[in-house]
């Protein structure tokens, strides 16, 4: 009996880590669909099919946009608004802030995202920063208050040069690298929500 439930145990784990990985489309939670459950196969790495539960409904590949395509665009569009100067709570061309440009971008691809800094940091999963890719979200500390209350969108990452775009009360939005002096201090996060 003992065997039979280390075996579930060990047969659940393996399930629920293989539905960690990415599958290239848009997780439920960020966009808000449905939450129906269809059954997917994948090999395990011992070469057996197992058949695990997803909340990810099945979706034609040619109908959907690659999350690749998908990141492009919201980049795109988040440097559309370059140049736009500071508006505290400001989501348009007269004026953004730094999350205020995040939910903007995301949401010309239907992707929802809390209006604040620090509860957009809850969303998505943490990215190790060698892992970092453009698309991806960077959470920084710029006040003295311990609590996340700045974000960028990253438009670049090469050679261990990071580029983000993000809106701040001195220039507007602008692009900045993560290697200068005050970001780097300041950074706390990276997040992928696509």
């Amino acid at each position: 009996m003992k065997k039979i439930l280390l075996l579930s145990i060990l047969t659940l784990i393996l399930v629920a880590c293989g539905g960690a990985k990415n599958t290239g489309r848009i997780p439920e939670a960020i966009i808000g669909a449905n939450n129906s459950i269809s059954t997917k196969e994948s090999s395990s790495r011992y070469g057996k099919a197992i058949k695990a539960q997803t909340n990810i409904p099945e979706i034609d590949s040619e109908e959907t946009t690659s999350t690749e395509e998908i990141k492009k665009e919201i980049i795109a569009y988040a440097k559309s608004f370059e140049g736009t100067r500071y508006k505290f709570g400001g989501t348009t061309k007269s004026g953004m802030d730094c999350s205020g440009l995040i939910c903007v971008a995301f949401k010309k691809k239907d992707i929802d995202l809390p209006r604040i800094s620090r509860d957009i940091a809850t969303k998505g999963i943490l990215i190790s920063f060698k892992d970092i890719e453009p698309g991806d979200l960077v959470f920084f500390k710029t006040s003295r208050r311990n609590t996340i209350n700045h974000v960028g969108l990253v438009v670049e990452a090469k050679r261990g040069e990071v580029k983000f775009i993000h809106s701040t009360t001195r220039a507007g939005v602008i692009i900045s690298s993560l290697s200068e002096n005050y970001w780097k201090k300041a950074f706390v996060q990276v997040r992928r929500v696509i």
